[in-house]
């Protein structure tokens, strides 16, 4: 199958959907990516990109199409002209730069912001394709939850966009179950709401790795990791609420692996509150080096802020820790603690708790290794029973098959 796929974000940023077109290939679908130039998350274009721009042309044997659009910098006002001009990017230029490539199905990546889907829909008219829409974020939900927009009048019109996006496309998928209800709201054909969630990603099940030289070896301590995205939506407040609270115990250190838009936040708050000894920020590091950081945790921490928006999420780490095989603790509600619970992984506290959080590490940290160990090995096993990758990947080429035949019959002459 010819896939084109439509995505603001690209290796080498660090996103899932780089595993995915890697798959595609091993498969041997024919691939394209739309996207637009690395910047995310530090907001500026990346060095080993502007020094040689030809040389990430390509990836995994798959065609990278990237067009003009402004980096991300700082500021509300910078980000929605990153969004504008990506959309403007690809949908002026996009045509030209994908002239004489054949495509089969659009697929489109949607962790935010929603208006990726307007290139993939122009690009699906002129091709005459199906568009496949995966939805990793709500809008306008989550505009409202993170205070991006506060309008009733502006959160009105972005649904209004969002349903124009959901309803000219073939096929939309939810990451989640609970995102269903929200997606049809906006969408008037609810049969073509698909449930796809993330994978489990193989390389969190490497259980040999070298632990990371970043990371001070110190015995006997107890190492909270939280790895990923550092912005609004992590309430990261609340985590170092938990980090005060546990200030006396020395034995128990916070590790953050990853970056954002609120890291400049995070290191003035450590700093400020004199956690420097018990929070350590690692920065961002590539997908690959994550089992080594994982190598120090004795448990692994994924937190979301408390609104409805996200109790309906499953944040993607979540499938990578339960396949890591180290427990989970979680500092969330809705369908992300109850996969914790369910697989009898970890410990979950509710969205905002910091309290209830360093409750759950104190009582994590006194478990005996073994019962630790157990809660790990539980994880594992739910995770390859409800997240397998394999299986995923199937059922993802047969919601493209799906859209294929769905789109040519509807073409078809009545």
């Amino acid at each position: 199958m010819r896939i084109l796929v439509v995505s603001q974000y690209f290796w080498p940023e660090n996103f899932r959907i780089n595993d995915l077109v890697q798959e595609w290939r091993q498969r041997g679908h024919e691939v394209t990516i739309l996207t637009g130039k690395p910047n995310y998350p530090s907001g500026s274009l990346f060095p080993e990109f502007l020094s040689d721009p030809s040389s990430f042309d390509q990836y995994q044997g798959a065609r990278v199409v990237r067009v003009p659009m402004l980096a991300r910098a700082q500021g509300a006002l910078r980000l929605m002209l990153n969004y504008a001009s990506f959309v403007a990017g690809a949908c002026l230029v996009g045509p030209w730069r994908l002239r004489g490539i054949g495509v089969d199905a659009i697929f489109v990546f949607e962790p935010s912001p929603i208006t990726v889907g307007l290139p993939a829909i122009l690009t699906g008219r002129m091709k005459h394709a199906p568009v496949v829409l995966w939805v990793l974020d709500l809008w306008p939900e989550t505009l409202s939850a993170i205070g991006v927009v506060r309008s009733p009048r502006i959160l009105g019109w972005v649904g209004r966009l969002v349903s124009f996006i959901y309803n000219r496309c073939t096929l939309v998928l939810g990451q989640s179950r609970g995102f269903g209800t929200s997606i049809a709201k906006y969408c008037q054909d609810p049969s073509k709401i698909r449930y796809f969630p993330s994978w489990s990603e193989d390389v969190f099940a490497e259980s040999d790795a070298v632990p990371a030289p970043e990371v001070p070896s110190v015995p006997g301590t107890f190492s909270v990791l939280f790895a990923g995205n550092v912005g609004e939506a992590q309430d990261l407040p609340a985590v170092l609420d938990a980090a005060e609270r546990l200030r006396d115990q020395a034995h128990v250190r916070w590790l953050i692996v990853g970056d954002g838009r609120k890291s400049a936040w995070l290191e003035a708050e450590v700093k400020g509150r004199g956690l420097d000894c018990q929070v350590l920020l690692l920065g961002r590091h590539p997908v690959e080096r994550m089992p080594s950081f994982y190598a120090h945790a004795d448990a692994l921490l994924v937190s979301l802020k408390k609104d409805p928006v996200f109790s309906l999420t499953i944040p993607g780490k979540v499938q990578s820790y339960l396949m890591s095989g180290i427990p989970v603790l979680g500092m969330l509600d809705g369908e992300g603690a109850d996969i914790i619970r369910t697989a009898n992984a970890g410990i979950a506290c509710g969205a905002g708790d910091g309290a209830g959080l360093a409750a759950a590490v104190q009582r994590m940290a006194a478990m005996p290794p073994e019962e630790r160990a157990a809660m790990g090995a539980r994880g594992r096993t739910f995770a390859e029973n409800e997240f397998d990758r394999n299986t995923l990947m199937d059922r993802l080429e047969q919601y493209l098959a799906e859209a294929v035949r769905l789109h040519s019959h509807k073409g078809s002459p009545k």
